[in-house]
């Protein structure tokens, strides 16, 4: 029996969730099996994963209902059912650099109950200022998020920081204690870690347990809408589910 797990829910992501895969391969720590929850998707995602050959196993799960937060849920209740004691996720969009998933183990089988990293752009799709202007978004919305007064009301035991679904380690244990996963509403990530700051102190930041994200929000909506959208992801408020 394998403890840790990496879900990757993907949705259309035919076109990059070959490089999501190599990443994961190349990764100093591959003793963990991937699970691919494809959201439905219309395109080769699905098969482009059972295809892929790796040095651990890959498992591909078909969730049907939509939404990101329905792919993850159902994705970590599978791997808790299988035995997964820990587990990582990560997007089908997202490159994790090598020693991404040595960093989430060393923290969860170090007393962390939940490991956030870092997350910066990909270098394959812009150069350095459209880097620097996806640093200062993220930057821009953590610190909004830190600022706004519903993340440090009464009830939680640990401080606000902005979590990053797609660069973060859990254990079953908590996993399980805080709720999990919201499937509804939108923006899920923001309200997955306010379950967790409420049923624990043990959450630990790593800047070692990197993964480079896609910045194609900045050509679909612009710097404008890019930083709105971070925003309301990151700290703003709840919206209804884009899909």
């Amino acid at each position: 029996m394998t403890a840790l797990w990496v879900i990757v829910p993907a949705y259309n992501e035919a076109g990059r969730i070959g490089q999501t895969l190599a990443a994961l391969a190349a990764q100093t720590d591959t003793d963990f099996e991937l699970l691919v929850v494809d959201n439905g998707s219309t395109d080769d995602t699905a098969a482009i994963a059972r295809a892929f050959v790796a040095p651990f196993p890959v498992h591909v799960l078909i969730e049907p209902e939509k939404g990101v937060g329905c792919a993850v849920d159902t994705g970590f209740r599978h791997a808790i059912a299988a035995g997964a004691t820990m587990l990582a996720r990560t997007d089908a969009d997202c490159l994790p650099r090598p020693g991404w998933l040595a960093a989430a183990r060393a923290g969860l089988t170090g007393g962390a109950g939940l490991m956030c990293g870092r997350i910066t752009a990909r270098r394959d799709e812009h150069g350095p200022a459209g880097r620097a202007l996806f640093r200062l978004l993220v930057a821009l919305a953590a610190t909004f998020g830190r600022l706004r007064p519903a993340h440090r009301a009464d009830g939680y035991r640990a401080p606000y920081r902005m979590h990053a679904g797609n660069n973060m380690a859990i254990t079953a244990q908590l996993y399980e204690a805080c709720g999990g996963m919201p499937r509804r509403p939108s923006p899920t990530d923001r309200t997955f870690l306010n379950r967790v700051r409420r049923s624990t102190t043990a959450i630990r930041h790593s800047r070692t347990m990197v993964v480079e994200n896609s910045t194609r929000r900045l050509a679909a909506y612009g710097i404008v809408g890019t930083a709105k959208w971070y925003l309301d992801r990151g700290s703003g408020a709840l919206t209804a589910d884009p899909r």
